[in-house]
């Protein structure tokens, strides 16, 4: 079972990025991954346009935005574990850090990344905006709108 990422180009699609499953990755960080609606790598930021299935093979199709955003609080997660970073969402400047919890997998990533309305810790009820998997800096980074 693979995990591919394509480019979506103006001339159809190029495969970007493959993962064996499971040899290299988890199925529920496969599934976590598919739910995210941004992903970063090589310091490019991509959304998500279509995710699907051919097979065994799952298919996401992404479109280059160009050069990730970065923040001024970013801290990188290598070698740490899983963490997901809640972050509140702004359209220009600084996304400012609410939270980071530390999980123990993908799995508990998921029920997260499946919410339109997250408890964040000692802060309360937020609304989802979207999602990201920052392979940079091995993280996921949910970002939140108004507190409810």
């Amino acid at each position: 079972m693979e995990l591919t990422y394509y480019i979506e180009k103006s001339d159809g699609y190029e495969p970007f990025l493959t993962y064996k499953i499971p040899e290299n990755m988890q199925n529920d960080e496969k599934y976590a991954r598919q739910l995210c609606e941004f992903f970063v790598t090589g310091q490019k930021e991509y959304e998500l346009q279509s995710n699907e299935m051919k097979g065994s093979e799952e298919i996401l199709i992404v479109k280059e935005k160009g050069p990730a955003r970065r923040f001024s609080d970013e801290t990188s997660y290598k070698g740490r574990g899983i963490f997901l970073e809640f972050r509140q969402y702004q359209n220009t400047g600084d996304m400012p850090l609410l939270h980071v919890q530390a999980l123990n997998s993908h799995w508990d990533v998921m029920r997260y990344l499946l919410k339109d309305v997250v408890e964040i810790p000692r802060q309360g009820q937020f609304l989802r905006d979207s999602a990201e998997l920052d392979e940079d800096r091995a993280v996921y980074v949910m970002y939140v709108g108004e507190k409810i």
